[in-house]
C-alpha cells in the first residue's frame, strides 16, 4: 500500500491496538464510564457551569446510551476509543449545544484514569470476598483436624511431629497478612483523579471533592499531576497480588506433594480428578497443576504491571492506561478463578488421618522431646543432651532399629559406650518422650501445636475474617451510598423545575 493511500488508522493500528483495547473498554470502562460521566454532568450543574436544561439533555442521553448496552457502541475505525465512541453518541441524542458540554473542565487523561481506579476497585472487592471466602474454608477445615498428627517439614524433611490444623493455620497467617495488602491497594486506589483534566487543572470553578464522593471515591488526589502520572495504585495491586501468589504456591507444592500415591495424605474429591487415555489405573489430581499454572500466570502478569509501570516517564502515558489493561485486569481475573477453585478444593478433599499419624514420629522426629526430658530429668546441658540423642539415633539406623523399638536401657548404654555419660531415666519418661501425641501436645504455648493452642489461633483468625468482612460490608456500603446519592441528584435534575 502506497504511503500517500494511508490515512489515520494504519490497518495494522486499528487490528493490533485499537480494536482489541476497544473491546478491553467495552469489558472494564463502559459501566463505569456512565457512572463518570453523571457525576461530572450533576456536578457541572451544581457548580453552575452548565445549565440545568443542558444537565438533563446530557442525563437523558446517558440513560438512552445505557438502555442500548455496551452492544450499541460499536467499533468504527477512525473513531479511535470507546470515549470517542459514547461522546459522538450522546452529542448525537443531546444536540451539539448540549452534548458537546459534557467534556467541559476534564480531559480523557484524568477521566481515564478515574475510569481504571472504577474498574479495579470493583475487581479489588471480588479478590478480596473470595479471599475471605478461602480463608473461611480452610479455617472450617482445620478445626475438623485439630488433633490430626502429621509430620512437620523442614528442609523438605521429617523434622517434628505437629497437627494438619496447626499447619494450616500458618497458612491462614499469611492469607491474612494478604488480605491487609489487598485492602491497602483499595485506600491507594480509591482516590479520585477527576479534575485534573490534562495535568495542571482547569481554570472552570469545578468541585473536585463533590465529583469524588458522587462516585464512592474516599478522597481527592491532591495534585493534579499526581492524578494523571501516578501508577503505585496499579504496583500495589501487582504487589499484592504477588504475595499471594508466592503463599498459594507454596502450599500448592505441599498439596501436590500431599496427594501423591506415594504420601497418600491427602484425597482430592473425584469431582477434580482426570483419567488416562491409556493407563486404566490412574486418577490424576490435575486440578492442583491447574492450580499451580494458573498461580504461575498470577504472577507473572503481576510481575508484568511492576515491569510496565518501571522507567517510563512520570506522566499520562499509554504504557499505564490500555496497554495494561490485559495484565492488570488479567492478574485480577486470574486470582478470582484460583481463589474460588481452591475453596472448592478445600471444601470436598479428605485427610488420611491413620496414615499421617503414622508417620508423625517416624524418622525420628520426636527426638528434640528427647533432649529437653534429658535436660529436666537429668540436669544435662542441652548441648550434651543433643550429643547424647545424636548418639542414640546413629545407633538406631547403624542397627536399623525404629523408634519403638528403642528402650531407656539402650539410651543408657549408648550414652555410657559413646559419650563416658551415666544416665538414670525412667523408661516410661523415655517412651513419653518419644510419643507423638504426648510431643505435640506439649507444645501448648501461644501459637503452638498443641491443640488447645491451636484452637486459640483458630478462634483469633475466625475474629480477624469477621473484621475483615465488616471492612467488606462497609466499602460495599458506601459504595451503595454513593451510588444512592448520585441517582438522587439525578432525578432531582431531571424533575421539572
Amino acid at each position: 500500500m502506497a504511503r500517500a493511500d494511508l490515512s489515520f488508522p494504519h490497518p495494522l493500528y486499528d487490528k493490533f491496538v485499537l480494536q482489541p483495547f476497544f473491546a478491553d473498554a467495552q469489558v472494564y470502562y463502559f459501566a463505569p464510564m456512565l457512572a463518570a460521566n453523571r457525576a461530572h454532568a450533576v456536578m457541572l450543574s451544581t457548580c453552575g457551569i452548565i445549565s440545568r436544561d443542558n444537565a438533563a439533555a446530557l442525563l437523558n442521553a446517558l440513560a438512552h446510551v445505557e438502555a442500548q448496552g455496551v452492544a450499541g457502541l460499536r467499533y468504527r475505525a477512525g473513531v479511535e476509543d470507546l470515549f470517542f465512541a459514547m461522546e459522538n453518541e450522546i452529542i448525537a441524542l443531546a444536540g451539539a449545544a448540549h452534548g458537546g458540554n459534557l467534556q467541559l473542565a476534564r480531559s480523557r487523561n484524568d477521566l481515564g484514569y478515574a475510569l481504571t481506579r472504577l474498574a479495579l476497585r470493583t475487581l479489588l472487592l471480588e479478590a478480596l470476598d473470595d479471599l475471605l471466602s478461602l480463608r473461611e474454608s480452610l479455617r472450617e477445615f482445620a478445626c475438623m483436624h485439630l488433633r490430626t498428627l502429621m509430620p512437620g517439614y523442614t528442609h523438605t524433611q521429617p523434622a517434628q511431629p505437629t497437627t494438619f490444623a496447626h499447619y494450616i493455620a500458618g497458612v491462614l497467617a499469611g492469607l491474612a497478612r494478604d488480605t491487609a495488602r489487598l485492602q491497602f491497594a483499595w485506600a491507594t486506589n480509591n482516590q479520585s483523579p477527576l479534575g485534573a483534566a490534562a495535568l495542571t487543572g482547569t481554570a472552570f470553578p469545578i468541585d473536585r471533592a463533590l465529583s469524588a464522593r458522587l462516585l464512592g471515591f474516599d478522597s481527592v488526589m491532591h495534585s493534579t499531576y499526581d492524578s494523571i502520572g501516578a501508577s503505585d495504585n496499579l504496583t500495589d495491586v501487582a504487589g499484592a497480588l504477588s504475595s499471594l501468589a508466592v503463599n498459594l504456591s507454596r502450599f500448592t507444592k505441599d498439596m501436590l506433594f500431599w496427594a501423591t500415591q506415594e504420601s497418600g495424605a491427602v484425597n482430592i474429591h473425584n469431582s477434580f480428578l482426570q483419567i488416562s487415555s491409556i493407563m486404566p489405573q490412574k486418577r490424576n489430581p490435575v486440578v492442583l497443576e491447574h492450580l499451580r499454572a494458573r498461580i504461575s500466570r498470577m504472577l507473572a502478569q503481576a510481575q508484568g504491571i511492576v515491569l510496565q509501570c518501571h522507567n517510563i516517564p512520570f506522566g499520562d502515558t499509554q504504557d499505564i492506561e490500555d496497554e495494561i489493561f490485559p495484565l492488570l485486569f488479567g492478574s485480577l481475573e486470574t486470582g478470582k478463578a484460583i481463589l474460588q477453585l481452591y475453596a472448592a478444593v478445600v471444601d470436598t478433599m479428605e485427610i488420611n488421618v491413620q496414615r499421617l499419624r503414622a508417620r508423625a514420629g517416624a524418622g525420628f522426629t520426636t527426638v528434640t522431646e528427647l533432649a529437653d526430658t534429658l535436660v529436666r530429668e537429668c540436669g544435662l546441658p542441652f548441648r550434651q543432651a543433643h550429643n547424647v540423642v545424636a548418639a542414640l539415633v546413629g545407633h538406631a539406623q547403624a542397627e536399623r532399629l525404629s523408634p519403638a523399638d528403642l528402650t531407656a536401657e539402650i539410651l543408657q548404654r549408648v550414652a555410657a559406650d559413646q559419650l563416658g555419660l551415666e544416665i538414670s531415666l525412667a523408661d516410661a519418661a523415655f517412651q513419653r518422650a518419644l510419643d507423638a501425641q504426648a510431643f505435640v501436645d506439649s507444645r501448648s504455648l501461644h501459637g503452638g501445636a498443641a491443640p488447645a493452642a491451636t484452637a486459640d489461633v483458630l478462634a483469633a483468625q475466625h475474629a480477624q475474617i469477621q473484621v475483615d468482612r465488616r471492612w467488606l460490608d462497609a466499602r460495599h456500603n458506601a459504595l451503595r451510598a454513593a451510588d444512592e446519592w448520585l441517582n438522587n441528584e439525578i432525578a432531582a435534575l431531571l424533575t421539572p423545575a
